[in-house]
C-alpha cells in the first residue's frame, strides 16, 4: 500500500506549497492552538457547561481556523505573484476560489 499525497487531485505544476516559514509556523501555532480549544469544547459539552459558554469557545475555535486559512491564502498568493517561475494568474484565481470557499 503507497502513501497518498497530502495534494491528492493536484499535479505538482498546478499545486503550491508555502515556503515562507515564519508564515508556516505562525499558522502550525495558530491550528494546534484551535486543536486545543476544540477539546475544551467536547470536555465543556461532557460537564454539562451552559450554552453560552460553549458557543463562546466555538467561536473562537472557528476565528482561529478562519484566520490560519485567510493567512495561508494571503501568503500563498504573495509567493506566487512574487516568483517569476510561477503562473501567477493561474495560481492567482485558484487562491482566489479557495478564499472564496471560506466567505
Amino acid at each position: 500500500m503507497t502513501a497518498t499525497p497530502a495534494h491528492e487531485g493536484a499535479s505538482s505544476a498546478d499545486a503550491h506549497v508555502l515556503q515562507d516559514q515564519a508564515q508556516l509556523h505562525a499558522i502550525v501555532t495558530r491550528l494546534k492552538r484551535a486543536h486545543g480549544q476544540m477539546g475544551a469544547v467536547v470536555r465543556m459539552l461532557e460537564e454539562g457547561r451552559s450554552c453560552e459558554d460553549v458557543i463562546t469557545q466555538m467561536a473562537a475555535v472557528n476565528k482561529a481556523i478562519n484566520t490560519a486559512a485567510f493567512t495561508l491564502i494571503s501568503s500563498s498568493l504573495k509567493e506566487c505573484i512574487i516568483d517569476p517561475a510561477i503562473d501567477s494568474d493561474d495560481v492567482t484565481t485558484k487562491l482566489q476560489k479557495l478564499f472564496l470557499s471560506l466567505a
